[in-house]
């Protein structure tokens, strides 16, 4: 007897629900639709780049392997400094000690560590994406024996969302119009609206490279920073204004 009771207030609830929903609501409900998306881009100039630098050192023991290299990641800091990076945007990236191995092993096949090296890798940013071949020279004649990448990069990719969804926005509907007309229907309100995806392309990375003892000698280094990609995807529900 209870689950029958159970079972009949729930069937009621379920009425009084259905009965006091909004009669417009149910109209639009019941209004054919049609489902659209768009995509949006926008292209933006870079203004902040990033380069990783190292100094690699080698020595018979460790602590003199690390001596050395931090006399030289000195210079290479306070040629950072001198070339416009502000001390504050430069950071230690990566530090390693390891051994040095002889390529030829002891006799039992033991391997012969014949050294240490010890290996200083920090990141500079700049705000000025044209100095960024003069920091690459700047460090490298400093002692910097390593280039792992520079990375180009918008500062505030928010700026450029809402016009790429805008962008998308536009498109979304000029397909759903056309879409519209082909059936010989006229859009109506939108029902419903929301974004997608709204992504930022990311950094564009040039590789890094080794350096060699004839490079400080060489012609300034030359640097592209390209352009950036702020892209947007929308989705939005129309109803036909004049279908039946």
């Amino acid at each position: 007897m209870k689950t029958t009771i159970a079972a009949a207030a729930a069937a009621l609830a379920l009425a009084a629900e259905a009965a006091a929903q909004d009669p417009v609501q149910m109209q639009r409900q019941s209004q054919p639709s049609i489902r659209v998306t768009g995509t949006g881009e926008v292209r933006a100039a870079p203004d902040q780049a990033t380069a990783d630098f190292a100094v690699e050192t080698a020595a018979s023991t460790a602590q003199e392997a690390a001596a050395a290299n931090a006399h030289q990641m000195e210079r290479v800091i306070a040629a950072l400094v001198r070339a416009g990076v502000p001390r504050e945007r430069i950071e230690t990236r990566d530090y390693n000690v390891f051994p040095d191995y002889d390529p030829r092993p002891m006799e039992g096949g033991q391997p012969r560590v014949r050294g240490y090296r010890v290996m200083n890798t920090v990141s500079a940013t700049t705000h000025d994406v044209t100095r960024v071949g003069a920091i690459i020279d700047a460090a490298l004649s400093a002692g910097a024996n390593r280039v792992h990448g520079v990375r180009f990069s918008l500062r505030d990719p928010q700026r450029f969302r809402a016009q790429a969804i805008q962008e998308a926005t536009r498109r979304a509907r000029a397909d759903a119009e056309a879409l519209a007309a082909a059936m010989g229907l006229q859009l109506g309100m939108v029902r419903e609206a929301s974004t997608v995806e709204v992504g930022y392309g990311g950094p564009v990375m040039l590789m890094g490279r080794e350096a060699a003892a004839d490079m400080v000698q060489a012609a300034r280094t030359p640097i592209n920073p390209g352009e950036q990609t702020v892209r947007a995807t929308v989705l939005i529900v129309y109803a036909f204004s004049n279908a039946m």
